[in-house]
């Protein structure tokens, strides 16, 4: 049967285009896949957003007393450095001390002898080789006093200097160890008493003996928040065990002169429920006293009895009171949906008005 030419012309037009279709689908099946979005791309490289959040906190500070944990204190007279984060996921917190690291790249901090023989009589492990553990200066060496217990208990007295090792640590190198009052030659004598005799590495990380020296890794024998630096001093300075970081200066009538105050900028930082970016915090002594008291792991008694302000480029500063542990104050009164229905009710006391 022969097709008049208008309908050949269109069934012959049909083929074409249906032709022309099948052609197209089959060169685009062929075709690479196209690349990422650029929401999908955005998760693989680190954007600049991230890497400033994970860039550690600047930390600056002056006159600090920085308890760390129940039974230790440190007093830092200055220091210049950083808070590094000790996890890539998880931001440094005040309500994790285990979170970051205070790396010193220069500042002066003492420790009161004191309370380092009280720390290590509270945190020795029960079945400690040394207990009633006494320290004091002489001159500038220091005298450690205690009770060994090997067969019987020996009342023991070690004298020995203090000095920084390369790797950041502080060494003890004793000089003379007296038993029952009676001078041993070398570290054996009648009672065969040995250094490794008073201490068991095992049972104390951050302990180590070499010959006739102790080797203390403050940041795993202390508790957190850890500090950590390259030492270049370390001193007696009674009633105190002084330890400088880098070039750091010590003018001690100079340095008093400055308010007591902890600054931390840059980084991100984790506190309570707020998350700061790009930090900028000021904690501010409120009081007129040596030293800025400052607990970290209780930090919020202390921020909600102090008073906070944003700063013109949205940083905080917060004036706070030492941590008073004997007279609490109770935290103001926290504002609630009645008070905000009412606009004649006066602000809450702890409130200065303007």
């Amino acid at each position: 049967m022969t097709l008049p030419r208008p309908a050949f012309i269109a069934s012959a037009a049909t083929i074409v285009v249906l032709f022309l279709c099948w052609l197209f689908w089959h060169s685009r099946s062929r075709a690479p896949a196209p690349p990422p979005s650029s929401s999908v791309a955005a998760s693989g490289p680190v954007s600049a957003t991230d890497t400033e959040d994970l860039a550690p906190t600047l930390v600056y500070a002056h006159n600090l007393l920085l308890r760390k944990g129940p039974n230790f204190r440190i007093y830092i007279r200055w220091i210049r450095g950083q808070m590094v984060r000790t996890r890539r996921q998880v931001n440094p917190s005040f309500d994790d001390p285990d979170s970051f690291v205070l790396q010193i790249q220069k500042g002066v901090i003492h420790a009161n002898i004191g309370d380092i023989s009280n720390y290590l009589n509270t945190s020795s492990p029960p079945n400690s080789p040394l207990t009633n553990i006494s320290i004091q200066p002489e001159g500038e060496q220091i005298k450690l006093q205690g009770t060994v217990h090997k067969i019987v208990p020996l009342p023991i007295e070690l004298i020995g200097t203090l000095s920084p090792t390369p790797d950041g640590f502080v060494k003890f190198h004793l000089t003379k160890l007296n038993v029952l009052k009676v001078p041993l030659k070398g570290l054996l004598g009648g009672f065969h008493v040995e250094l490794s005799d008073l201490v068991h590495t095992s049972n104390i990380p951050g302990v180590q003996i070499v010959d006739n020296d102790i080797i203390f890794d403050t940041q795993k024998l202390l508790p957190p928040p850890h500090i950590h630096g390259q030492i270049t001093t370390v001193r007696v300075s009674p009633p105190d065990i002084e330890v400088l970081y880098g070039n750091a200066g010590n003018d001690e009538t100079r340095l008093a002169q400055w308010h007591n105050f902890l600054r931390l900028s840059g980084g991100t930082l984790d506190f309570g429920k707020l998350t700061m970016h790009h930090v900028d915090l000021t904690m501010i002594d409120a009081s007129q006293d040596p030293w800025f008291d400052l607990d970290l792991v209780n930090y919020q008694a202390q921020l909600v009895n102090g008073y906070t302000r944003m700063t013109a480029q949205a940083g905080l500063e917060i004036f706070m009171p030492d941590l008073d542990e004997q007279t609490p104050k109770k935290a103001g009164q926290s504002v609630t949906l009645e008070w905000l229905k009412d606009r004649n009710r006066s602000l809450p006391v702890d409130v200065p008005a303007k």
